[in-house]
């Protein structure tokens, strides 16, 4: 993925990882659109930079999917990178009856609406040189956290996903997993400052080193999310799965 003069779209870019990356991207000579359900959250991340442009974007709505893909496109015709990182987490008992609304907006959030964006774009991002997809997904992918079981399982499938999508787009579009580990943001309540989660603007700067290598890696990796991704290779799976259980 080249470094400067991309058009990039950013799910979920009105907070946390999205705002933070918007922020780097633009900074690095990017045109940067941030797409998201709020607009004051938006308009946020935009204030003081003047190529980013602010798009509302309802992920969870199909129509709306079709809608934004029609309508960014024709307004920023450049546009050859997507990042999928819009993502809810919930916290859920799934050993007992329960209701299952959070489970389904997990997933159609998490899941569904990177698969419909996606395929939304697709074939504009083809035509388009330099073109990538970058899709954010987490350490849970590789070792769940029963706590937030759904949340879990969506990024095991798009990690998943991914590496199809990887081979299927060999040679047009580039295909690359965000893997965070634990970052101090606002995904659940409280996070910005849980003790142990990894700070934003370091889990940023490091994630950035890896965007800005002469080849970008398939998989953008910090030190600290190393623990989860290798468990089962390294043979540690049952003690990474044993600490995500206490949490």
């Amino acid at each position: 993925m080249q470094t400067s003069g991309n058009t990039i779209l950013i799910t979920g870019g009105g907070s946390g990882i999205g705002r933070e990356l918007a922020h780097e991207w633009h900074d690095l000579g990017n045109t940067v659109i941030v797409a998201g359900r709020t607009q004051h959250s938006l308009d946020e991340t935009a204030t003081g930079r003047e190529n980013i442009h602010a798009m509302l974007l309802d992920i969870g709505d199909a129509d709306d999917i079709g809608r934004f893909a029609r309508e960014v496109v024709a307004a920023h015709p450049d546009l050859n990178v997507l990042v999928n990182n819009a993502g809810i987490m919930r916290f859920e008992e799934v050993g007992e009856a329960r209701n299952l609304a959070d489970a389904e907006e997990t997933i159609v959030t998490n899941l569904l609406g990177p698969m419909r964006l996606t395929d939304a774009l697709i074939e504009h991002l083809k035509a388009q040189d330099n073109a990538a997809i970058v899709n954010v997904t987490s350490g849970l992918a590789f070792v769940p956290m029963p706590k937030t079981a759904t949340y879990s399982a969506t990024k095991a499938a798009l990690h998943s996903y991914t590496i199809s999508l990887r081979v299927k787009l060999a040679g047009q579009v580039e295909v690359v997993e965000l893997a965070p580990p634990a970052v101090q943001t606002e995904l659940t309540p409280g996070q910005s400052t849980r003790e142990g989660y990894m700070p934003l603007g370091a889990f940023i700067e490091e994630t950035m080193a890896g965007f800005t290598r002469a080849e970008t890696p398939e998989e953008v990796l910090t030190e600290k999310v190393l623990f989860l991704r290798n468990a089962e290779a390294e043979g540690r799976f049952s003690e990474a799965l044993a600490m995500t259980s206490s949490f």
